[in-house]
């Protein structure tokens, strides 16, 4: 489904990911775990069109996207909710959904009530500004906004970050339903171990912009956790 081949990207003369190979199967659920600061969400950015790389190749179902604009990776099927969720705070909610829809193919331009029966609050929010929503709202706002565009891939950094408990379950809940009743592949960063072993079915490890391990979630081993995640 998704295919990163010998990624290498560059800030300035400061080399960054280094031959980054990575491969989600289709209808998987592959979290991308590593300590602060090894490259992860520098890698989804990278496939999202959103900073440049100096080599490799990105492909989605076969189809090389590496030298397509943001908004084309977003045609193809690639829906990413950024770290921090990047909401937009004057605009309502449903305002903010519908700007999800401009990337879609078949030129949909009304939000799917897939996203209000997954997301329920935001339906009874659809008026009220993004900025004054809760942190747990916001975060359900930026999923929702990547399922309107109705992705084919959901590509999430750090959804749990800086989110109540409960929420981090219902988030928890959402990725496993989408991933394993409707067959969404899903790409996602996360720090928390627990989150990543309950919703995730493979991992990746990265560490100073190079990918160390990947498998399938349970041989994610104790000895890989303590040298690759363990602080």
């Amino acid at each position: 489904m998704l295919q990163i081949t010998a990624l290498n990207q560059f800030y300035g003369e400061s080399h960054t990911l280094w031959d980054v190979d990575l491969q989600v199967p289709e209808g998987t659920c592959t979290c991308l775990m590593g300590r602060n600061g090894v490259g992860k969400t520098t890698l989804l950015k990278s496939v999202m069109g959103l900073l440049d790389i100096r080599s490799g190749n990105i492909r989605v179902d076969g189809h090389d996207i590496t030298g397509d604009r943001a908004e084309a990776r977003a045609r193809a099927g690639l829906g990413y909710v950024p770290q921090g969720r990047d909401i937009f705070p004057g605009l309502t909610v449903e305002e903010n959904l519908q700007i999800g829809l401009y990337a879609r193919k078949d030129k949909v331009r009304v939000v799917p009530e897939r996203v209000f029966e997954l997301f329920p609050v935001l339906k009874e929010m659809l008026y009220r500004r993004g900025g004054d929503l809760s942190g747990g709202q916001q975060q359900q706002l930026a999923i929702g906004r990547a399922l309107a565009l109705d992705p084919r891939v959901l590509i999430l950094d750090e959804p749990t970050e800086g989110i109540q408990p409960n929420i981090v379950n219902e988030i928890g809940d959402i990725i496993i339903r989408l991933n394993r009743e409707e067959n969404l592949t899903v790409l996602v960063v996360e720090q928390k171990l627990a989150f990543a072993r309950r919703v995730a079915s493979h991992f990746c490890l990265m560490e100073k912009g190079r990918v160390k391990a990947s498998g399938t979630m349970p041989e994610l081993s104790d000895d890989l956790i303590k040298e690759h995640l363990a602080v």
